[in-house]
Protein backbone atom coordinates (compact mmCIF):
# COMPACT_ATOMS: atom_id res chain seq x y z
CA UNK A 1 0.00 0.00 0.00
CA UNK A 2 1.60 3.25 -0.94
CA UNK A 3 1.60 6.45 1.41
CA UNK A 4 -1.04 8.15 -0.36
CA UNK A 5 -3.76 5.48 0.01
CA UNK A 6 -2.56 4.95 3.57
CA UNK A 7 -3.24 9.06 4.54
CA UNK A 8 -6.37 8.56 3.01
CA UNK A 9 -7.14 5.87 4.77
CA UNK A 10 -6.36 7.66 8.05
CA UNK A 11 -8.14 10.52 6.97
CA UNK A 12 -11.16 8.47 6.04
CA UNK A 13 -10.99 6.89 9.58
CA UNK A 14 -10.20 10.11 11.67
CA UNK A 15 -13.39 11.77 9.73
CA UNK A 16 -15.61 8.57 10.82
CA UNK A 17 -14.91 8.57 14.00
CA UNK A 18 -15.61 12.70 14.31
CA UNK A 19 -18.91 11.78 12.68
CA UNK A 20 -19.85 9.24 15.18
CA UNK A 21 -18.68 11.31 18.31
CA UNK A 22 -20.65 14.20 16.85
CA UNK A 23 -23.60 11.66 16.67
CA UNK A 24 -23.42 10.39 19.62
CA UNK A 25 -22.57 13.82 21.57
CA UNK A 26 -25.72 15.18 19.43
CA UNK A 27 -28.11 12.13 20.34
CA UNK A 28 -27.18 12.86 23.95
CA UNK A 29 -27.98 16.62 24.36
CA UNK A 30 -31.18 16.12 22.41
CA UNK A 31 -33.13 14.90 25.75
CA UNK A 32 -31.73 17.81 28.20
CA UNK A 33 -32.63 19.99 24.68
CA UNK A 34 -35.59 19.26 24.68
CA UNK A 35 -36.87 18.89 28.53
CA UNK A 36 -36.16 22.35 28.52
CA UNK A 37 -37.67 23.44 25.24
CA UNK A 38 -40.66 21.91 27.06
CA UNK A 39 -39.97 23.72 30.29
CA UNK A 40 -39.16 27.20 28.11
CA UNK A 41 -42.41 26.69 26.77
CA UNK A 42 -44.50 25.62 29.57
CA UNK A 43 -43.34 28.56 32.22
CA UNK A 44 -41.90 31.69 29.61
CA UNK A 45 -44.01 33.60 31.35
CA UNK A 46 -42.79 33.11 34.60
CA UNK A 47 -39.04 33.19 32.94
CA UNK A 48 -39.69 36.92 31.86
CA UNK A 49 -41.12 37.86 34.75
CA UNK A 50 -38.37 36.62 37.10
CA UNK A 51 -36.05 38.09 34.75
CA UNK A 52 -37.67 41.30 34.99
CA UNK A 53 -36.83 41.14 38.87
CA UNK A 54 -33.23 39.82 37.99
CA UNK A 55 -32.45 42.85 36.03
CA UNK A 56 -33.82 45.20 39.40
CA UNK A 57 -31.54 42.92 41.52
CA UNK A 58 -28.28 43.27 38.76
CA UNK A 59 -28.96 47.38 39.10
CA UNK A 60 -28.98 47.10 42.78
CA UNK A 61 -25.57 45.03 43.11
CA UNK A 62 -24.05 47.12 40.48
CA UNK A 63 -24.93 50.53 41.87
CA UNK A 64 -23.56 49.10 45.21
CA UNK A 65 -20.60 48.45 44.04
CA UNK A 66 -19.88 51.85 41.78
CA UNK A 67 -21.59 54.20 44.32
CA UNK A 68 -20.01 52.37 47.68
CA UNK A 69 -23.91 52.01 49.28
CA UNK A 70 -24.06 50.62 52.76
CA UNK A 71 -25.63 48.20 54.00
CA UNK A 72 -28.34 49.47 56.07
CA UNK A 73 -31.54 49.62 53.41
CA UNK A 74 -33.22 52.38 54.98
CA UNK A 75 -30.11 54.51 53.98
CA UNK A 76 -30.92 57.68 51.85
CA UNK A 77 -28.20 56.82 49.97
CA UNK A 78 -29.67 53.92 48.14
CA UNK A 79 -32.89 56.28 47.39
CA UNK A 80 -30.84 56.94 43.79
CA UNK A 81 -31.21 53.62 42.91
CA UNK A 82 -34.51 52.55 43.80
CA UNK A 83 -35.37 55.81 41.87
CA UNK A 84 -33.53 54.28 38.78
CA UNK A 85 -35.11 50.69 38.93
CA UNK A 86 -38.54 52.71 39.25
CA UNK A 87 -38.00 54.60 36.48
CA UNK A 88 -37.30 51.35 34.41
CA UNK A 89 -40.05 49.32 35.82
CA UNK A 90 -42.33 52.13 34.73
CA UNK A 91 -40.82 52.06 31.56
CA UNK A 92 -41.25 47.92 31.05
CA UNK A 93 -44.99 47.94 32.49
CA UNK A 94 -45.75 50.87 29.75
CA UNK A 95 -44.43 48.94 27.01
CA UNK A 96 -45.77 45.60 28.13
CA UNK A 97 -49.02 46.22 29.35
CA UNK A 98 -49.72 50.13 29.35
CA UNK A 99 -49.90 50.04 32.98
CA UNK A 100 -51.49 52.58 35.53
CA UNK A 101 -52.84 53.03 38.74
CA UNK A 102 -55.70 54.87 40.03
CA UNK A 103 -56.97 55.92 43.15
CA UNK A 104 -53.89 56.87 44.59
CA UNK A 105 -55.62 59.15 46.43
CA UNK A 106 -57.22 56.68 48.77
CA UNK A 107 -53.63 55.62 50.28
CA UNK A 108 -53.34 57.61 53.66
CA UNK A 109 -50.25 59.71 54.84
CA UNK A 110 -49.69 57.31 57.83
CA UNK A 111 -49.42 52.86 58.03
CA UNK A 112 -51.81 50.60 56.39
CA UNK A 113 -52.35 47.12 55.32
CA UNK A 114 -52.61 46.74 51.48
CA UNK A 115 -54.58 43.91 50.35
CA UNK A 116 -54.12 42.28 46.69
CA UNK A 117 -55.67 40.07 44.49
CA UNK A 118 -53.04 37.40 42.98
CA UNK A 119 -52.78 36.49 39.69
CA UNK A 120 -51.10 33.78 37.88
CA UNK A 121 -48.00 36.17 37.92
CA UNK A 122 -48.48 38.86 39.88
CA UNK A 123 -46.19 41.42 37.48
CA UNK A 124 -48.90 44.40 38.77
CA UNK A 125 -47.66 44.19 42.12
CA UNK A 126 -44.34 44.52 40.90
CA UNK A 127 -44.95 47.63 38.87
CA UNK A 128 -47.53 49.13 41.92
CA UNK A 129 -44.59 48.73 44.09
CA UNK A 130 -42.19 50.49 42.40
CA UNK A 131 -44.99 53.39 40.73
CA UNK A 132 -46.17 54.22 44.22
CA UNK A 133 -42.01 54.83 45.29
CA UNK A 134 -41.98 57.01 42.30
CA UNK A 135 -45.08 58.84 43.05
CA UNK A 136 -45.31 59.26 46.66
CA UNK A 137 -41.17 58.46 47.71
CA UNK A 138 -43.13 55.53 50.39
CA UNK A 139 -41.74 51.81 49.75
CA UNK A 140 -44.00 49.67 50.52
CA UNK A 141 -43.07 46.80 52.31
CA UNK A 142 -44.21 43.03 51.12
CA UNK A 143 -44.89 39.72 52.54
CA UNK A 144 -43.88 36.85 49.95
CA UNK A 145 -43.99 33.00 49.92
CA UNK A 146 -40.95 31.46 50.91
CA UNK A 147 -40.20 29.81 47.90
CA UNK A 148 -39.37 33.12 46.41
CA UNK A 149 -36.53 33.60 48.79
CA UNK A 150 -34.89 29.76 47.98
CA UNK A 151 -33.99 31.60 44.63
CA UNK A 152 -30.67 32.44 43.94
CA UNK A 153 -29.38 35.94 43.21
CA UNK A 154 -32.31 37.79 44.93
CA UNK A 155 -31.22 38.44 48.44
CA UNK A 156 -29.95 41.83 47.81
CA UNK A 157 -33.21 42.81 45.84
CA UNK A 158 -35.58 41.48 48.47
CA UNK A 159 -33.47 42.65 51.34
CA UNK A 160 -33.18 46.35 49.56
CA UNK A 161 -36.88 46.30 48.26
CA UNK A 162 -37.90 44.98 52.04
CA UNK A 163 -39.75 41.68 51.26
CA UNK A 164 -39.83 39.10 53.40
CA UNK A 165 -41.60 35.79 54.58
CA UNK A 166 -42.84 37.95 57.53
CA UNK A 167 -44.86 36.34 60.64
CA UNK A 168 -47.38 37.87 62.01
CA UNK A 169 -45.79 39.72 65.06
CA UNK A 170 -43.07 40.95 62.18
CA UNK A 171 -46.08 42.51 60.28
CA UNK A 172 -47.54 44.25 63.36
CA UNK A 173 -44.48 45.92 64.06
CA UNK A 174 -43.53 47.36 60.52
CA UNK A 175 -47.16 48.54 60.53
CA UNK A 176 -46.47 50.50 63.92
CA UNK A 177 -43.28 51.39 62.50
CA UNK A 178 -45.30 53.53 59.89
CA UNK A 179 -44.92 51.79 56.85
CA UNK A 180 -47.19 50.23 53.72
CA UNK A 181 -47.54 46.99 54.23
CA UNK A 182 -48.58 44.48 50.92
CA UNK A 183 -49.75 40.75 51.39
CA UNK A 184 -52.56 38.76 48.81
CA UNK A 185 -54.34 36.54 51.80
CA UNK A 186 -54.81 33.98 48.39
CA UNK A 187 -51.25 33.93 47.79
CA UNK A 188 -50.32 30.70 45.65
CA UNK A 189 -53.48 28.83 45.82
CA UNK A 190 -55.04 31.81 44.53
CA UNK A 191 -52.31 31.95 41.74
CA UNK A 192 -52.39 28.31 41.08
CA UNK A 193 -56.57 27.88 41.30
CA UNK A 194 -57.47 31.33 39.89
CA UNK A 195 -58.56 31.45 36.84
CA UNK A 196 -61.22 34.45 34.56
CA UNK A 197 -63.68 34.32 36.24
CA UNK A 198 -61.42 36.34 39.24
CA UNK A 199 -63.32 34.31 41.94
CA UNK A 200 -60.80 34.97 45.42
CA UNK A 201 -59.52 32.34 46.72
CA UNK A 202 -58.61 32.58 50.40
CA UNK A 203 -60.55 29.89 52.32
CA UNK A 204 -60.75 30.69 56.08
CA UNK A 205 -57.90 32.80 56.33
CA UNK A 206 -58.14 35.97 58.42
CA UNK A 207 -54.32 36.31 59.64
CA UNK A 208 -54.44 39.36 57.72
CA UNK A 209 -57.30 40.96 59.21
CA UNK A 210 -55.63 40.22 62.74
CA UNK A 211 -52.76 41.99 61.92
CA UNK A 212 -54.62 45.22 60.72
CA UNK A 213 -56.59 44.92 63.76
CA UNK A 214 -53.55 44.38 65.98
CA UNK A 215 -51.71 47.07 64.55
CA UNK A 216 -54.38 49.32 64.73
CA UNK A 217 -54.04 50.19 60.92
CA UNK A 218 -56.56 50.84 58.02
CA UNK A 219 -57.01 47.96 55.09
CA UNK A 220 -56.90 49.03 51.41
CA UNK A 221 -58.50 46.56 48.72
CA UNK A 222 -56.21 46.30 45.66
CA UNK A 223 -57.26 45.21 42.44
CA UNK A 224 -55.48 45.00 38.70
CA UNK A 225 -58.02 44.79 35.96
CA UNK A 226 -57.03 42.22 33.08
CA UNK A 227 -54.62 40.27 35.23
CA UNK A 228 -55.86 37.20 33.97
CA UNK A 229 -56.17 37.85 30.49
CA UNK A 230 -52.55 38.54 30.46
CA UNK A 231 -51.10 36.03 32.22
CA UNK A 232 -53.18 32.85 32.49
CA UNK A 233 -52.63 29.49 34.49
CA UNK A 234 -53.90 25.91 33.39
CA UNK A 235 -53.30 22.29 33.90
CA UNK A 236 -55.73 23.20 37.48
CA UNK A 237 -56.86 19.66 37.99
CA UNK A 238 -57.12 17.24 41.09
CA UNK A 239 -53.29 15.69 40.37
CA UNK A 240 -51.38 19.03 39.73
CA UNK A 241 -53.93 20.31 42.57
CA UNK A 242 -52.92 17.21 44.80
CA UNK A 243 -49.06 17.77 43.61
CA UNK A 244 -49.48 21.71 44.73
CA UNK A 245 -50.60 20.62 48.25
CA UNK A 246 -48.30 18.03 48.76
CA UNK A 247 -44.82 20.70 48.13
CA UNK A 248 -46.55 23.60 47.66
CA UNK A 249 -43.56 24.80 45.27
CA UNK A 250 -45.31 23.64 42.37
CA UNK A 251 -46.27 26.33 39.98
CA UNK A 252 -48.75 25.26 37.16
CA UNK A 253 -48.08 25.16 33.32
CA UNK A 254 -48.45 29.04 32.21
CA UNK A 255 -49.21 30.97 29.13
CA UNK A 256 -49.37 34.49 28.58
CA UNK A 257 -47.38 37.78 28.72
CA UNK A 258 -50.33 39.05 26.42
CA UNK A 259 -49.87 43.02 26.14
CA UNK A 260 -53.36 43.80 27.37
CA UNK A 261 -53.89 46.45 29.64
CA UNK A 262 -53.09 46.33 33.06
CA UNK A 263 -54.67 49.18 35.48
CA UNK A 264 -54.57 48.60 38.84
CA UNK A 265 -57.06 50.39 41.15
CA UNK A 266 -56.49 51.10 44.72
CA UNK A 267 -60.14 51.32 47.07
CA UNK A 268 -61.39 52.69 49.46
CA UNK A 269 -59.86 52.11 52.84
CA UNK A 270 -62.18 49.73 55.52
CA UNK A 271 -61.01 51.74 58.61
CA UNK A 272 -59.97 50.12 62.14
CA UNK A 273 -62.58 49.36 63.77
CA UNK A 274 -61.83 48.17 68.02
CA UNK A 275 -65.12 46.16 68.17
CA UNK A 276 -65.20 43.94 65.09
CA UNK A 277 -63.43 40.38 64.82
CA UNK A 278 -61.16 39.10 62.71
CA UNK A 279 -63.22 36.86 60.93
CA UNK A 280 -65.65 40.12 60.44
CA UNK A 281 -63.11 42.39 58.78
CA UNK A 282 -61.66 39.42 56.65
CA UNK A 283 -65.02 39.11 55.43
CA UNK A 284 -65.70 42.58 55.12
CA UNK A 285 -62.27 43.16 53.26
CA UNK A 286 -63.77 39.71 50.62
CA UNK A 287 -66.61 41.81 50.48
CA UNK A 288 -64.61 45.50 49.67
CA UNK A 289 -62.33 43.43 47.11
CA UNK A 290 -65.14 41.36 45.24
CA UNK A 291 -66.64 45.53 44.93
CA UNK A 292 -63.86 46.74 43.43
CA UNK A 293 -63.53 43.82 41.29
CA UNK A 294 -66.71 43.73 40.18
CA UNK A 295 -66.82 47.46 39.60
CA UNK A 296 -63.57 47.62 37.24
CA UNK A 297 -63.68 44.09 35.61
CA UNK A 298 -65.66 42.29 32.99
CA UNK A 299 -66.37 38.67 34.16
CA UNK A 300 -65.67 36.33 32.38
CA UNK A 301 -62.62 38.19 31.15
CA UNK A 302 -62.29 38.67 27.54
CA UNK A 303 -58.47 38.68 26.22
CA UNK A 304 -59.84 40.79 23.01
CA UNK A 305 -61.60 43.02 25.36
CA UNK A 306 -58.27 43.60 27.16
CA UNK A 307 -56.47 44.04 24.10
CA UNK A 308 -59.00 46.57 22.71
CA UNK A 309 -58.55 48.56 26.23
CA UNK A 310 -54.89 49.29 25.10
CA UNK A 311 -56.23 51.91 22.94
CA UNK A 312 -59.19 53.44 24.78
CA UNK A 313 -58.75 57.00 26.46
CA UNK A 314 -59.29 56.59 30.29
CA UNK A 315 -58.94 59.13 32.52
CA UNK A 316 -56.03 58.42 35.01
CA UNK A 317 -55.88 59.51 38.71
CA UNK A 318 -52.27 58.88 39.32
Amino acid sequence: MTAENTNSTLGQESTTWLACLLGEYLGFMVYPSTVLSILIILYYPLLVSFSVVYLGSALYFFCGIIYNLPDDRNSKQWDKSKKKLAVLSDVIGKILHGYEICGVENLPKGPALLVYYHGAIPVDYYFFVLRIYRITGRLCCSVLDHFIFCLPGLKRYLYINQCANSTREECVELLKQGNLLGIAPGGLREQNYGDHTYKLVWGKRKGFAQVAIDAKVPIIPIFTQNLREGYRIYGNIRPMRWLYEQTRILFFPQYGLIPVKLRTHIGQPIPYDPNITAEELAEKTKTAMEALRDKHQKIPGSIMGALWERFEVHQKND
